[in-house]
C-alpha cells in the first residue's frame, strides 16, 4: 500500500518519538512539544486545529482537577482516613488500607493519596513498611480505574473521543469493570500478602544517609591523621570518603592528614549528627548559615518535582525552601561525591534543616511529601476544609445528576477556592501542570494526524483482512496488548492518545460498537505493575520499603494477569461489540 506525504511524515514522527523516549535522556516535555510542533509545520494538522486540542474540555477537565486536587491535599482528609487504616492484625491492616486508598484514589490524585498514606505506614508501630508499602501502590492504581476522574488516562481517552466525535465517557463508566478488577486485586494481595519482602524498618546498615561535611581553615583538625582526630571511632558513623581539590579519596586511611577545605563524607545513622557537631572547625553542609538550630524535617522527593534532575546548586535549594541539605539517602546506591554535586532522584529521602519560612513557601507537597509526621503546607480553617471537601463532592454530584460538565463544575469551585483564601495564585501558578499538557497536547496532535491522514484506517483496514480469522475478539485483545506495550515505552496518557485511534478505526472497520475497545485501551494503559520505573507511587515506595526490582516483579506479575484477564473477559461481557 502506497502512502501520501501526510501519512510518512506521521509515521516519522510516531517512530521517532518512540525511539527518542526509549534512547535519548531527552526530557518527555521536549519530546511531545516538538511533535506537536512537527504535525503543524509538516502539514499533517492547521496551526487553529492544535490550539483546538490544547484547549480540549476534557484536557481542560483534567488541569482544573489537579488544581482542585491541591485544595483537597491541604486538607486534613488523607491524614484522617490515614489514622483510622492500621490495626494490629496484619491482613486485616492490609485490607482496610487497600479498601480506604481504592475510595480516595477513585477521586483523588493517587500520588498525593499514596504520600499522606506512606507517611502513616512508616509511622505506625504495629507491621514492617515494606509489608505495607508496596500495596499501597497497587491499591493506588486499582482504585484509579474505577472512575472517569480515578486516573489522568481516563481522562485522556475522553479527550480524544469528543475530538473524533464520539460520545464522551461518564462519571462512573468504568466502575463496574474497574470494582471487579480492584475488589479481585485486592484479595490477590491479601492471598500473596506471604511474598511481601520483610526489610527492618529502619536499614540505616544497610542503606545508610550520606552525609557531607568541610574542614575550615582554622580547624585543629587540619594537619593531624583521621585516627588522631577520632573520627575512626564514631558512634553510628564512618567515614566512607574524602574529596581534596576535586579528587576522591577512598577507602579513607587511618594515617591520611586532613587538609582545610577537605570535604568529608560520611555514612550510617542520621540520629547521630551530635557526633560530628562537637568537632570544632567541621561544618555541615547544612550548619554554614546557622540552619542546623532549627528543626530538622525528614522527606521524600517528589518524581514530579521540577528539583529531579538537578543539583543542589543548581535548584537554589537553600534559597528556594529556606533548608538546607543534611543528609540524602538514595535506595540500592551508595552515594559519593559531595552533596551538593549530586543530582537529586524522585524518590531520595532528605533530612532537611528548616528555617522559618519553609513552611510558607508555595506548593511544598510539589516538591516533597513528609515521612516524619511534620505538615508542609499551612493548616486550613474548619470551614475552608469542608468548602473544599464539600464542594467537590458537590461538583461530582451535579455532574452525575444534572449533567453539569466536569469542567465547569470545577471552574467554580476553583474560583471559590481562590476567593476564599484555601487556594492562592502561587498556588494554581506552581501547580499548574504545563508539563503534562503540553505532553498531552502533542500525543493528541499525533492522533489526531494518525485519524486525518487516513493512516489509522489504513491499518485497521490491513489488521482486520489478517484477523479476519480471528475475528472482532482478537483484534480487540490485540488493541489491549498495545497499549500495554506502549504504556512501557512512553508515558500511559501517550499510549492511551496513540492507540486510541486505531482502535476506534478497528471498530469501524469490524463493524461493531467502540466501546470495548475503548475500555481496553484506557485499562490496557493503566497496567503498570512490574517495574519499579512504571508508575510515580512506585518510585515513591520504593526507598522508603528498601524495595529492590524483584519485589515489583514477584507480586507485580500474578497482578498484572490476573488484572489484563479479567478486564479481557469483563469488558466483552459488560460492553458487548
Amino acid at each position: 500500500m502506497s502512502l501520501t506525504l501526510a501519512q510518512w511524515s506521521v509515521v516519522a514522527l510516531a517512530v521517532g518519538l518512540v525511539v527518542a523516549l526509549v534512547l535519548s535522556r531527552a526530557r518527555p516535555v521536549m519530546l511531545f512539544a516538538a511533535v506537536g510542533l512537527g504535525t503543524v509545520l509538516l502539514g499533517v494538522i492547521e496551526p487553529p486545529r492544535l490550539l483546538v486540542l490544547a484547549a480540549n474540555p476534557a484536557v481542560i477537565t483534567l488541569l482544573l482537577l489537579l488544581l482542585v486536587s491541591a485544595a483537597l491535599e491541604k486538607t486534613g482528609l488523607l491524614s484522617l482516613v490515614g489514622r483510622y487504616l492500621f490495626r494490629p492484625g496484619y491482613r486485616t491492616t492490609l485490607a482496610r488500607m487497600g479498601t480506604g486508598t481504592m475510595v480516595s484514589s477513585a477521586f483523588l490524585n493517587n500520588t498525593a493519596v499514596v504520600a499522606a498514606m506512606a507517611g502513616a505506614v512508616s509511622r505506625q508501630p504495629d507491621h514492617l513498611p515494606s509489608r505495607l508499602l508496596l500495596p499501597l501502590s497497587y491499591a493506588a492504581i486499582l482504585g484509579g480505574t474505577l472512575t472517569l476522574v480515578g486516573t489522568s488516562t481516563h481522562l485522556v481517552v475522553n479527550s480524544v473521543l469528543m475530538e473524533q466525535g464520539e460520545t464522551p465517557l461518564a462519571l462512573f463508566d468504568f466502575l463496574p469493570v474497574g470494582l471487579a478488577v480492584a475488589v479481585a486485586g485486592l484479595g490477590l494481595l491479601l492471598l500473596l500478602a506471604g511474598m511481601l519482602p520483610r526489610h527492618p524498618k529502619a536499614p540505616e546498615a544497610d542503606n545508610p544517609y550520606f552525609i557531607d561535611a568541610e574542614v575550615l581553615a582554622d580547624s585543629p583538625l587540619v594537619g593531624r591523621s583521621v585516627q588522631q582526630n577520632g573520627l575512626r571511632a564514631l558512634q553510628g558513623l564512618y567515614l566512607a570518603e574524602i574529596v581534596r581539590d576535586g579528587q576522591l579519596l577512598a577507602p579513607v586511611t587511618p594515617e591520611l592528614v586532613l587538609q582545610r577545605g577537605d570535604k568529608l563524607v560520611f555514612c550510617g545513622d542520621v540520629n547521630q549528627l551530635g557526633e560530628l557537631q562537637r568537632f570544632k572547625g567541621l561544618s555541615l553542609f547544612a550548619g554554614s548559615n546557622g540552619l542546623l538550630k532549627q528543626n530538622l524535617v525528614e522527606v521524600l522527593v517528589s518524581p514530579t518535582s521540577p528539583i529531579v534532575g538537578k543539583t543542589l546548586k543548581e535548584s537554589d535549594f537553600r534559597a528556594r525552601f529556606d533548608a538546607a541539605v543534611v543528609a540524602m539517602r538514595r535506595r540500592g546506591t551508595r552515594l559519593s561525591g559531595k552533596l551538593g554535586t549530586i543530582p537529586l532522584q524522585g524518590g531520595d529521602i532528605l533530612v532537611l534543616a528548616v528555617g522559618e519560612r519553609f513552611i510558607k513557601r508555595p506548593q511544598l507537597s510539589r516538591h516533597f511529601y513528609p515521612i516524619g509526621g511534620t505538615e508542609l503546607s499551612r493548616p486550613l480553617a474548619r470551614w475552608q476544609e469542608l468548602l473544599a471537601v464539600g464542594g467537590f463532592a458537590v461538583t461530582l454530584l451535579a455532574n452525575l445528576l444534572w449533567s453539569v460538565p466536569l469542567y465547569v463544575g470545577l471552574a467554580v469551585l476553583l474560583m471559590a477556592l481562590l476567593g476564599s483564601g484555601v487556594l492562592n495564585s502561587n498556588d494554581v501558578r506552581q501547580r499548574f501542570p504545563f508539563e503534562l499538557w503540553v505532553i498531552i497536547t502533542g500525543a493528541l496532535a499525533l492522533a489526531e494526524g494518525f485519524s486525518q491522514s487516513g493512516l489509522a484506517g489504513l491499518i485497521a483496514d490491513a489488521l482486520q483482512q489478517r484477523l479476519s480469522d480471528g475475528g472482532v475478539m482478537m483484534a480487540f485483545i490485540g488493541v489491549y496488548l498495545a497499549a500495554l506495550v506502549t504504556t512501557e515505552l512512553m508515558t500511559n496518557n501517550a499510549a492511551a492518545a496513540l492507540v486510541l485511534p486505531l482502535a476506534l478505526s478497528l471498530a469501524h472497520a469490524f463493524g461493531v460498537s467502540a466501546m470495548p475497545f475503548i475500555m481496553a485501551v484506557a485499562y490496557g494503559a493503566s497496567a503498570s505493575f512490574i517495574s519499579p520505573f512504571s508508575y510515580q507511587t512506585h518510585m515513591m515506595v520504593m526507598n522508603l520499603g528498601d524495595y529492590r526490582k524483584r519485589d515489583y516483579a514477584r507480586l507485580g506479575v500474578p497482578l498484572s494477569l490476573l488484572y489484563s484477564g479479567l478486564v479481557l473477559w469483563l469488558i466483552p461481557h459488560l460492553f458487548p461489540f
